[in-house]
């Protein structure tokens, strides 16, 4: 039987799936392989151990109907990427949006994510069923699989602002280079105040109403330097990727 290799996106998998070299999938997964990547059996597809390895899979054995399922016989040989330099605090936003966002910081890389209360933080919001660890995973997994990589952004919850600022913020700051935060109306753009010295970034986004002046001193007294983007007002969902865009582009620019 000829190998066939198909190297769309990832396949990512549980570590409590893996029996020996032999994986067994139902479901979401097994659809997707032999419905979208139209897998059969001899075929090779890329797959991926969640907090691991990547390597490829071989099929074994399909059911193209439902219930869907697969069988295939894996092999885990590289390595994933480092932690991407850029990790984000940012002010919890409208649910619906936010499981957008955590796909999108997944998929353009993102190491840790520190979701925050804020003075235009709704309150409701925090009773979203997506803020628990079984609801969000997934769709940082889906991130995941859409780049190929397999390393899970970290992600804390920190419903209050002040607590946040004061017992976690002097924890953490001393391992970044740049500490920024954006802002409409600044007059610092991020080329301005972005450091070329290689490091890592923590960048802190608000709500789409901003910072209030109250924070936005708090996160100064804590080495945060300021910077607006221009004087449009982007969704939240808009500014994340921008902002990650940008901030990547200037590492990228200082590590060469």
């Amino acid at each position: 039987m000829q190998l066939r290799r198909i190297l769309m996106n990832i396949v990512l998998l549980e570590s409590q799936e893996i029996l020996g070299k032999t994986v067994h999938l139902e479901g979401r997964r097994a659809q997707h392989i032999v419905k979208v990547l139209r897998s059969n059996p001899g075929d090779e597809i890329r797959v991926g151990c969640i907090n691991g390895n990547i390597g490829y899979g071989v099929i074994i054995d399909t059911n193209p109907r439902q219930p869907y399922f697969v069988v295939m016989e894996i092999s885990l040989e590289y390595s994933s990427e480092p932690p991407p330099p850029i990790d984000i605090v940012l002010a919890l936003p409208r649910p619906i949006m936010f499981k957008r966002i955590l796909s999108h910081t997944a998929a353009l890389g993102v190491g840790s994510l520190y979701v925050v209360n804020a003075s235009r933080v709704e309150k409701s919001f925090w009773d979203a069923s997506v803020i628990q660890e079984n609801f969000y995973r997934k769709h940082l997994v889906r991130g995941l699989e859409q780049a190929v990589d397999t390393r899970l952004p970290s992600v804390s919850f920190h419903r209050g602002f002040k607590p946040f600022v004061e017992a976690i913020l002097p924890g953490i700051t001393s391992d970044y280079r740049n500490l920024l935060l954006a802002h409409p109306g600044n007059q610092s753009t991020l080329s301005d105040i972005f450091s070329k010295q290689p490091g890592r970034t923590l960048l802190a986004i608000g709500p789409e109403g901003g910072w209030i002046d109250y924070e936005q001193k708090r996160m100064q007294e804590a080495g945060f330097s300021i910077f607006s983007i221009g004087p449009r007002i982007l969704d939240v969902e808009t500014a994340v990727t921008a902002l990650h865009s940008m901030v990547s582009l200037l590492s990228s620019t200082t590590r060469n």
